[in-house]
């Protein structure tokens, strides 16, 4: 019970949990603004560029 007690009493984490709170809003609020987007097709298509042309580097170009 003394323990219980102690938990509630003290603020040591609460600056963590703030932060954690934080992150957590602004990632849902990102997810929710491009969720209907094409933001993330664009994404992997720009990745998987990058990708190939680190594999076969002769064979890119600036407009590639």
């Amino acid at each position: 019970m003394e323990l219980l007690k102690r938990l509630l009493a003290e603020e040591d984490g609460q600056g963590l949990v703030e932060y954690t709170l934080i992150v957590v809003l602004v990632a849902l609020v990102f997810w929710v603004a491009i969720k209907n987007t094409n933001v993330g097709s664009q994404l992997a298509s720009g990745w998987s560029k990058v990708t190939a042309c680190v594999g076969a580097a002769d064979s890119c170009t600036s407009t590639s």
